[in-house]
Order: structure tokens, then C-alpha cells, then sequence
């Protein structure tokens, strides 16, 4: 399937969100060392999928949605809590290149199946 201009824009705004979350982070000077701990740690949450797809998609899901991470966002600059903050940014910036990848929230169906579409079948098709 030809990637549409739509993908293409949804796909360069995600880019765009992970751009900047590092971008931050590095004019915080926060530790790179924590960083790259810490990049894959919403990947963890696949483990669920050893439950079955449902407890999987839920736990997948709850790491991989902005709402958690932002609010720590906000919380961090409200608090001045610069860990709060660098866990928060690399969150973000976790989530986005997922998104700017293809990688979509999980349905209950198995893990291939996300709301982006298919894992495998249809990667160039990311939902507007």
C-alpha cells in the first residue's frame, strides 16, 4: 500500500513531538546515561502479554498513552522536579518514536493488532 500524504504528515509530527522531548531534555542537561536506561522502559510493559492479549493490550497501553507522562511533565515544571521532569521527557520521547515508527496503542486482539492497523501487513498506514 502506497504511504498517503496524511501518513506522512501524522508520521513527521510524531517526529516532531520526539524531536523536541530530546531536544529539552538535552538543554536540561540531564544525564544521557539516564537516558538510554531508561528509553525502552514502557517496553517492559509487554510482559503483560504473558497473561494473554487482553491483560497485554492493557498493560501495553497504560505505558504507551501521553496522558501519564505529560502530566508528570507538568508536575515536574510546577514542582521544579528535575527527576520527575528527565523521567517524564524520555517517556515522551519513548511514545513519540513509537508512533513516528508505525507503532500504535494495542487492541485486545494480539499484540500485531493496534490502532495504527496490522503489525507486518500494513506498515505504512498510520491513522490521521
Amino acid at each position: 500500500m502506497a504511504t498517503r500524504p496524511v501518513d506522512l504528515i501524522v508520521r513527521f509530527e510524531w517526529v516532531t513531538v520526539a524531536a523536541l522531548a530530546v531536544v529539552c531534555y538535552a538543554l536540561a542537561g540531564f544525564s544521557w546515561w539516564l537516558f538510554a536506561l531508561l528509553i525502552l522502559a514502557p517496553d517492559l510493559s509487554m510482559l503483560g502479554y504473558l497473561a494473554g492479549p487482553r491483560v497485554g493490550a492493557v498493560t501495553y497501553n497504560a505505558l504507551h498513552i501521553l496522558i501519564a507522562p505529560l502530566v508528570l511533565l507538568l508536575a515536574g515544571a510546577l514542582l521544579a522536579g528535575p527527576l520527575t521532569t528527565t523521567v517524564a521527557l524520555i517517556w515522551i520521547a519513548h511514545i513519540a518514536i513509537d508512533r513516528a515508527l508505525g507503532y500504535g496503542l494495542k487492541l485486545p486482539t494480539g499484540f500485531q493488532d493496534t490502532h495504527l492497523g496490522r503489525i507486518g501487513r500494513d506498515r505504512n498506514r498510520v491513522a490521521g
